[in-house]
């Protein structure tokens, strides 16, 4: 994928590996290189019974920042909120806090953590599961943003 520029399309599978039944995190997300922003969408995964095991991330936002030595690093840094409902006999639901921290180098592997209401996951393997991504506005080039 290298140093692409433009708009562009990529989806990260972040885990604790070796862990089982550890949370593990989906995202899906639009970066716009020229900017430094992304923004998209992520799922929680965990081996727990319905309704609990999945919680879906809607509008998830954040910066993306290169540290510019040596081998550039990007520090990406995404916020979002997710709907969480009472168990039982309680009605309602309320919005709970999403946050994650991840490093990750031009091909978006890395490592990283991810915190999820009081729930922190840490020691995380960044993996890019993307087909191929390609720039979806603009061109592909070597250059550094």
């Amino acid at each position: 994928m290298g140093d692409a520029v433009g708009y562009y399309i990529v989806k990260l599978l972040v885990e604790r590996a070796g862990l089982l039944g550890a949370p593990a995190l989906r995202l899906n997300l639009g970066v716009d290189a020229g900017a430094g922003k992304v923004t998209g969408s992520g799922e929680i995964t965990q081996s727990l019974p319905p309704p609990y095991g999945e919680i879906t991330i809607h509008q998830l936002a954040g910066d993306v920042l290169h540290t510019g030595f040596g081998q550039d690093t990007r520090l990406v840094h995404l916020t979002g909120q997710y709907l969480v409902s009472v168990p039982p006999p309680a009605i309602g639901t309320y919005l709970a806090q999403f946050s994650a921290a991840l490093a990750v180098d031009a091909s978006w592997n890395g490592s990283g953590s991810f915190q999820y209401g009081t729930n922190t996951v840490s020691g995380c393997t960044v993996t890019n599961v993307s087909e191929e991504a390609k720039p979806l506005i603009g061109a592909s080039a070597t250059a550094s943003a």
